[in-house]
């Protein structure tokens, strides 16, 4: 599986033609405590930008975009009752959607883990 950023700090796991996305440990820390999570419907095709999940935190609210175009195969369920796996875990069991790829070629224009990691050290 390759993992890849976006500069609006979601993080994007590819394991075939399927993508799973949620926000990354540096966006989660910026949010504080979340309290909410809006998730798309399944069968939704999402345009890389559209956004994807809504997100609310006891500071902000945020929207979580579409790293690459993509219908939605799966949402994680577990995140409407425990929002919080969000905090403890953003990049594994606080993912929000599967999205099921239509434009692979998208992928090249995504961080990798160093560029997103040396991108962050800028902000």
């Amino acid at each position: 599986m390759t993992t890849y950023f976006t500069k609006d700090h979601e993080w994007i796991r590819i394991d075939g033609d399927v993508a799973t996305v949620g926000i990354t440990d540096y966006a989660q820390s910026q949010l504080g405590d979340v309290v909410y999570v809006e998730l798309p419907e399944i069968g939704k095709a999402l345009a890389k930008g559209d956004e994807a999940a809504v997100v609310e935190s006891v500071k902000a609210a945020s929207e979580v975009f579409a790293p690459v175009s993509g219908t939605v195969e799966a949402v994680n369920v577990a995140l409407t009752d425990e929002p919080g796996k969000i905090n403890e875990s953003p990049e594994a069991e606080g993912w929000f959607v599967k999205l099921k790829l239509t434009a692979s070629d998208e992928l090249a224009e995504l961080l990798d883990e160093e560029a997103y990691k040396a991108f962050v050290e800028t902000l």
